[in-house]
């Protein structure tokens, strides 16, 4: 009888615990400053979903079938990003470790939930729209430093439905000059492939549900395979393997 693997946050929780203590890697209380003009990137996409009929958000539909993909942050394209989770954690306390993968490399970050966003919102020609969706940020630990925000919009009085994402970031400290130099290089093309691949992921899943009627959460994430042992040697794994052992990641070290 083939044994069945344990869910995703049961496989990694000596990282997620680790990284439920780990501070920003960044101050957070100022993103609002953060701009092209204070060097940061910026970036923002937008993808056109179902619309709906005029009016708020109808059960069923694009607006709340978007929601759902978000919730369960089953867009990113597995082969490049796979968010594990606690599902029963609620969104607004989430903390989340990203396992990013490129050609033969596996590196380990982790990211928490900023804020959450349930609102209706006056545009400046007077119409409205309702708008769903979340942000989360770097921690210790990751190659970069910034925010990323995912949202849906419904328009009101148009039935529009958009799927948006906003974000800024930098490129964080990396001791590894191996991987700093990589990072350069590479970066910016995983950035946009992310956004990209995230954007039509996130039409796809949300077209099979209106097609199938789906009710039923989406799976968070694709289950972890066997993968190559080159994690990436920064300071965090250090956290990691005290983490394992039942002590909690020192704080304090620095980059």
């Amino acid at each position: 009888m083939r044994r069945t693997s344990p869910p995703l946050h049961e496989q990694q929780r000596a990282r997620l615990e680790a990284y439920a203590q780990a501070r920003a890697n960044f101050d957070t209380t100022r993103v609002h400053e953060c701009s092209e003009e204070t060097g940061w990137r910026v970036d923002n996409y937008e993808q056109e979903l179902p619309a709906e009929p005029p009016g708020e958000p109808l059960p069923g539909g694009s607006f709340m079938a978007a929601q759902q993909v978000l919730r369960n942050y089953s867009f990113p394209p597995p082969n490049l990003i796979t968010g594990v989770f606690v599902p029963e954690t609620p969104l607004e306390q989430r903390v989340m470790v990203l396992r990013g993968r490129f050609l033969i490399f596996t590196f380990w970050f982790g990211v928490r939930i900023g804020g959450v966003v349930n609102e209706i919102r006056a545009l400046p020609d007077g119409s409205r729209e309702a708008v769903w969706g979340y942000n989360y940020y770097t921690l210790e630990g990751h190659f970069e430093r910034g925010q990323i925000e995912f949202t849906v919009h419904k328009h009101l009085g148009t039935g529009r439905v958009m799927f948006r994402i906003h974000a800024v970031s930098q490129t964080g400290h990396i001791s590894n000059l191996f991987y700093r130099v990589g990072f350069r290089i590479f970066g910016r093309f995983l950035q946009r492939r992310f956004s990209h691949e995230s954007m039509r992921r996130v039409r796809e899943q949300v077209e099979d549900m209106l097609l199938t009627g789906a009710s039923t959460p989406l799976e968070p994430s694709t289950p972890l395979e066997a993968v190559p042992r080159r994690d990436v040697p920064d300071h965090m794994t250090q956290h990691l393997e005290r983490a394992a052992d039942g002590h909690a990641p020192d704080r304090n070290q620095g980059d």
